[in-house]
């Protein structure tokens, strides 16, 4: 009697790991569904819109290191030219950036400003970039324990001339000046070097002191004495003149809102840009994916930096 053939047999560790993977994703779409419907709706108080023809208040957020303002500066357009954005409340929670892309939203806000009230509204960091970008804003309005200051500039230069030893990689470099390779991660910076990036830090240094000087109308050598790249809170920021006022969010709209001649007593409706496409790997990580994306062209390219961090 001829035996039937055996069907392969299913693994149930591995059979229930998957039917609880396939579940768990069910899951977490099912809440970025309800996320993504519910995320800035709110019937009490600030009533938070999107997309909505309500006239009100322009929400913009900056959060995380700023490597780009291409994004920024396209929201600051479309809100400077609606009419019915009566002003812009700028949200920063981030410890600055590279200083192009810090210099350009400065200046974007600076016009923007100029055609309408923006007020920056400094939430649990804005460090050195965000600082600076704030100063382009009518008012300044920080937590009192808000993480400021840190006024200065950094640039981070990779050295890995013992790994490449230990491994037996060469290089040969052709180049047409003695500075051209500055930056060559495979050999020790040379004193001509180091001079030369020196100075286009101090240049840098000076030109975020001289913002502040002409922003928060202060002494040249008022803010010297504090521009060492140390950091204040929000209270030690107003002593100083470096902001207008402490509050949250809601505190600097309706700053914005008396700017813009708002009737008194009315709550301003929050007026949101519309949102990018929800993701769930951000959900699931808490954000970390995304702001480390953000933050890695920092760390593997030279580029000076108005930015608050821990050396690695």
């Amino acid at each position: 009697m001829s035996e039937k053939p055996s069907l392969p047999q299913r693994h149930p560790l591995l059979s229930g790991c998957l039917l609880l993977l396939v579940v768990g994703l069910l899951f977490w779409a099912g809440v970025s569904f309800l996320l993504g419907s519910l995320l800035r709706d709110d019937s009490s108080g600030f009533f938070i819109s999107d997309g909505a023809r309500q006239v009100g208040i322009g929400v913009i957020e900056i959060r995380g290191v700023i490597t780009s303002a291409d994004e920024i500066i396209a929201q600051l357009t479309k809100f400077r030219q609606q009419e019915r954005i009566k002003a812009i409340v700028l949200r920063i929670d981030s410890p600055g950036g590279a200083v192009g892309a810090t210099q350009e939203l400065y200046a974007e806000v600076r016009r923007t400003n100029a055609v309408k009230p923006v007020v920056a509204s400094m939430a649990s960091v804005a460090a050195s970039g965000g600082l600076y970008v704030a100063l382009g804003a009518e008012r300044i309005i920080a937590n009192p324990g808000t993480i400021t200051g840190s006024i200065g500039v950094v640039i981070r230069l990779a050295n890995i001339e013992e790994l490449l030893a230990r491994i037996g990689y060469r290089s040969e470099t052709l180049k047409s000046g003695e500075l051209k390779d500055s930056v060559a991660i495979d050999r020790s910076m040379r004193p001509e070097e180091r001079a030369m990036l020196q100075e286009m830090i101090t240049l840098v240094h000076d030109q975020f002191i001289t913002a502040i000087v002409n922003a928060r109308n202060l002494p040249l050598e008022t803010v010297q004495e504090f521009a060492d790249g140390r950091i204040f809170t929000g209270s030690q920021a107003l002593e100083l003149q470096l902001i207008d006022g402490l509050g949250n969010l809601n505190d600097a709209a309706l700053v914005a809102a008396e700017l813009a001649g708002w009737d008194e007593g009315r709550v301003p409706t929050l007026i949101y840009p519309p949102r990018r496409s929800f993701s769930l790997l951000p959900l699931l990580l808490g954000g970390r994916v995304e702001r480390g994306l953000a933050a890695f062209p920092l760390s593997i390219t030279p580029v000076l930096a108005y930015e608050w961090t821990i050396a690695p």
